[in-house]
């Protein structure tokens, strides 16, 4: 299991901030993520980038109990 936060859209889609979900690769988190939240965040998570305890991750990237998968979308904004 990964501690997984969700950030703005993706914790919107998925209806929660945090989960924890099974899996030893970001790849396995996000399908067990993918499942578990369905469409709604599938279409949020194409936009998203991922971090694995701070640091950028990629699908092979592993991860363990401990480890904080964050997924966090696009974000605009300031003040003009």
């Amino acid at each position: 299991m990964a501690i997984v936060r969700l950030f703005a859209a993706a914790r919107e889609a998925a209806g929660t901030g945090r989960d924890d979900l099974p899996g030893t690769t970001v790849s396995d988190v996000l399908d067990a993520a993918r499942s578990r939240y369905g469409s709604p965040f599938v279409d949020v998570l194409a936009t998203c980038r991922v971090w694995v305890n701070g640091d950028p991750a990629e699908d092979s990237t592993a991860v363990g109990p401990a480890d904080e998968v964050a997924v966090l979308p696009p974000v605009s904004g300031g003040a003009r």
